[in-house]
């Protein structure tokens, strides 16, 4: 099934739960549910529209503390049939809350440093979130075929979520990515194909494969199923909250790739706020990227509302994206909280990495050390409010990036006596 332009109705035929249309997000009009990204009136991008109407806040908040431990037990605020955790699927989720206690007195936090850690899902970063969402909605379509463009991690989850769910899957990636994310993309049996380029490029060609006859029954999860796919995000402000005894945290830094994550996450806040499921209260969101790949940043910095599109150069390439979709609404959502977009340089990364590495015994990788060098970074130019509770993301795990801290290595090599171990001054 090839992406199709949809009547102008809002009745929708597949079951999606609480799912009840598509809605742009420029000018609000609405399309039923399908395999479609783009408003047919003004081009705008399309996301989900929800009805929580008969929804009772404290049988809500029951229903899902007694839920799985996994982003199901969210499946009623998500477009996901009810009984989606009967289906073969990744079941990624609820990862780890870090208290960041040593971090903290490093950076000189004193109201509550958090790591959200998802490095723990099941490809070992957040976008087992989105393909787990996507899978779901490739049923509903009736696709055959995964797919996606990718600068890496996302290539490995849809391998993965693919192997599990019983479709095939074919993911395009740059051709000079990590050597441990092109592995781990590949092991899940699937095919992965390098394009000379970059991820922009990579997109581009996706794009032009969806309107082609070869692209008959192919789900591109960040294309033709971006609305759905992108939903998983908002299971991240879930959790963080629940984690945090129904709390929003004062101030959030979110890595920007795609700019996505960081616009879903404050829809998943606003949405727990509209339940009742958490306090209406004021919070931040700071947005964080690599220096080599910064034009959300640059557009904040000079007072633009347009995001220039750049060419990438830098070590974080799952954040390597030139051209961010949803760059415009991750520049309100920073000035609509009081928030900001910084970014870091690659050297400053890499001592991320090892600074939450020495003081919380997590390895993060270069999308990690961007979150952590820019909310120290931030911290240090009085942005971050160190006496306010802060949450720091880190979306995926060091062992795929690897290269970015090839230097670190043995501390010694002595002989196997006491007297080589003394000089070499390791008593």
């Amino acid at each position: 099934m090839a992406a199709q332009t949809v009547a102008s109705t809002t009745e929708s035929t597949v079951d999606l739960g609480p799912a009840t249309a598509l809605s742009c997000r420029e000018c609000g009009h609405r399309v039923p549910l399908g395999p479609v990204f783009a408003c047919e009136e003004c081009f705008g991008p399309l996301e989900i529209a929800y009805d929580f109407s008969a929804y009772d806040t404290e049988e809500l908040r029951k229903t899902i503390e007694a839920g799985p431990a996994n982003i199901w037990r969210y499946a009623p605020l998500l477009p996901v049939p009810a009984d989606v955790a009967t289906k073969p699927n990744i079941n990624p989720g609820w990862t780890k809350l870090v208290k960041a206690d040593n971090l903290a007195r490093e950076l000189g936090v004193t109201g509550g440093l958090y790591v959200k850690d998802d490095s723990g899902n099941p490809t070992h970063s957040f976008k087992d979130r989105v393909v787990a969402q996507a899978v779901e909605a490739a049923r509903a379509f009736g696709y055959t075929t995964l797919s996606c463009s990718s600068t890496g991690n996302l290539a490995g989850a849809v391998g993965a979520a693919a192997a599990r769910a019983g479709f095939r899957s074919c993911v395009f990636i740059p051709h000079d990515l990590e050597q441990g994310k092109i592995v781990m993309a590949a092991i899940y049996g699937g095919e992965l194909v390098g394009i000379e380029g970059n991820y922009d490029d990579v997109n581009r060609f996706c794009s032009e494969l969806i309107g082609d006859p070869a692209g008959e029954g192919w789900g591109f999860v960040n294309v033709n199923l971006r609305p759905y796919y992108a939903e998983g995000s908002k299971t991240l402000a879930y959790e963080i909250c629940e984690q945090l005894g129904w709390r929003i945290p004062d101030q959030l830094v979110i890595p920007i790739a795609s700019g996505s994550q960081l616009t879903k996450i404050d829809k998943g806040l606003q949405e727990l706020i509209k339940l009742g499921l958490v306090e209406d209260r004021p919070y931040k969101i700071f947005g964080a990227q690599a220096e080599g790949c910064s034009p959300v940043s640059v557009a904040y910095k000079e007072g633009h509302d347009v995001v220039r599109p750049q060419k990438p150069n830098t070590i974080a390439k799952s954040l390597a994206i030139g051209n961010p979709a949803d760059g415009p609404y991750v520049l309100d959502i920073a000035r609509r909280t009081g928030g900001a977009v910084e970014d870091v340089n690659d050297e400053q990364v890499v001592d991320a990495i090892k600074l939450l590495a020495r003081t919380e015994g997590i390895f993060a990788e270069t999308a990690g050390g961007v979150t952590v060098g820019v909310t120290k970074k931030l911290i240090e130019n009085g942005l971050i409010d160190p006496a306010k509770t802060v949450v720091v993301l880190n979306t995926g795990d060091g062992l795929k990036t690897l290269d970015a801290v090839a230097g670190t290595g043995l501390t010694a090599t002595i002989r196997p006596n006491l007297e080589s171990f003394r000089e070499a001054g390791l008593a």
